[in-house]
């Protein structure tokens, strides 16, 4: 049993950690070193820096992020594959070490002249331990690493997407309430609108004209309300599946939550270097990139001999109560090579493939890293434009309303008809659901912004 000993330790120091992979060294970002747009002041928050939790202000909205990240069944499913890919990487990396059997045996023998003689042994040993001499086990491991990080990136980015789903599909839900009760006031309006005409047209005093355009501007606004009744429950239909769960009444948007579920300070854009390096799924391309690097080396050392090991110590003896006497001690050692001399291109076509898939990883990185910067531009080009299209919008606003007050007020006179009072509330109604869409863009690009900025990913990066 020594000398088992001493053979599986020295054997165990001859697998040292040499690897044939290539030194992997990150590849440059091939995008610009500033975004395409001004930044503002530097005094402005990371979204690294802040946690959804800091982010979101709404108490309604944190609760329901918080029951997503629970119970949505996407993200359970990217949590069961981090799990999984974590049992794989064990898996891999048990090949390093050997694998350590006890065995007990028992053999009887009759010679033809009727005599049976038995053989009993009891036997600890390693079965074909290859000892990774050129890196071929270490490579394999390495990429299994990078594997089952990649898949833990791919959790984050999930998990970071769902918080700006959830919040978005909150704020969508917001804002159409909010259109849905404009739609209301405006078909109440439209039907006093209608019975006035009505009693004029009764009175000789407005023309059927009149009355039709009138008729027209209610049914419109019947259209609208039940259109937008419609999406009301699309939307919560839609936050229902996020969340994971049923929503109860005391779970929605309370009215005004449209413009305020974001912290007010706008967020800082920071270098693309530091915003790219950050993001989640950027990690998880370079990760994949990573593992394809090290298959190469796997790939490398299948040119170089193969050497096994099986070895065995114990006992044996023809009687079960001498098995372990002294003088009843065996061993064996059947160390093995195994040198690739033709396998008809076999290993080389391997290695092609290994290389091939490196190549790709690394077009997929590049991609991953292009896609993040026009993600953030993208939105930072919008948040450049959304305050000023805000300010108009209300502007647009306020000049309708007065619009209409003066159409309503020479209609009273008899110096316009009823056309030009409907025409005014046409372009108030239009004006204030713009609005409304304008305040929702503004904040849907302030959740965009702090996602794709890697929002609450500081401190948060995968490491090997």
């Amino acid at each position: 049993m020594t000398k088992f000993l001493t053979i599986l330790a020295a054997s165990l120091a001859l697998a040292g950690c040499a690897s044939m992979a290539p030194t992997y060294e990150r590849p440059a970002a091939p995008v610009a070193t500033q975004w395409p747009v001004p930044q503002g002041s530097a005094t402005q928050a990371k979204a690294a820096d802040l946690g959804w939790r800091e982010f979101f202000t709404d108490a309604r909205l944190q609760a329901l992020i918080e029951q997503a990240l629970a119970n949505n069944r996407d993200l359970r499913v990217a949590v069961l594959n981090v799990q999984r890919a974590q049992a794989q990487y064990g898996v891999q990396q048990a090949d390093r070490l050997p694998s350590v059997n006890a065995a007990a045996a028992q053999s009887a023998t009759r010679s033809p002249g009727g005599s049976i003689s038995r053989q009993y042994t009891a036997t600890l040993g390693v079965s074909a331990w290859e000892l990774d001499l050129f890196g071929r086990v270490k490579s394999l491991n390495d990429a299994a690493l990078q594997q089952y990080l990649a898949t833990d990136d791919a959790r984050r980015s999930a998990q970071l997407s769902l918080v700006a789903e959830v919040a978005g599909a909150y704020l969508t839900l917001a804002a159409d309430q909010e259109k849905l009760r404009l739609a209301e006031q405006t078909l109440l309006s439209r039907q006093d609108g209608l019975r006035l005409t009505q009693r004029l047209q009764a009175a000789g005093v407005a023309s059927a004209l009149d009355l039709r355009q009138a008729e027209i501007a209610a049914e419109t606004a019947q259209t609208d309300l039940a259109g937008l009744t419609t999406q009301v429950a699309q939307d919560r239909n839609a936050l229902a599946l996020l969340v994971g769960q049923p929503l109860t009444p005391e779970q929605l948007p309370m009215a005004g939550t449209a413009t305020a579920v974001t912290q007010t300070a706008e967020l800082a854009a920071g270098l693309p270097s530091e915003v790219l390096l950050a993001r989640p799924d950027v990690q998880q391309a370079e990760r994949t990139l990573q593992a394809a690097n090290a298959n190469i080396g796997a790939a490398r050392a299948a040119f170089f001999p193969r050497i096994s090991l099986t070895a065995s110590a114990g006992s044996a003896s023809g009687e079960l109560d001498g098995l372990f006497r002294s003088g009843s001690g065996l061993w064996t050692f059947m160390p093995q090579v195994s040198l690739p001399i033709f396998d008809a291109g076999r290993n080389q076509a391997n290695l092609s493939i290994a290389q091939v898939d490196r190549d790709i990883a690394l077009a997929q990185y590049e991609k991953a890293i292009q896609a993040a910067f026009r993600d953030v531009a993208d939105a930072l080009a919008a948040r450049a434009t959304l305050g000023q299209q805000i300010a108009s919008q209300q502007r647009l606003v306020a000049q309708t309303q007065d619009a209409l007050r003066l159409a309503e007020a020479r209609f009273r006179q008899g110096l316009d008809d009823r056309l030009a009072t409907l025409d005014a509330q046409r372009s108030l109604y239009a004006a204030e659901q713009g609005l409304i869409s304008s305040r929702l863009a503004q904040q849907v690009n302030r959740v965009t912004l702090y996602k794709v900025l890697a929002g609450g990913q500081a401190g948060t990066q995968s490491s090997s």
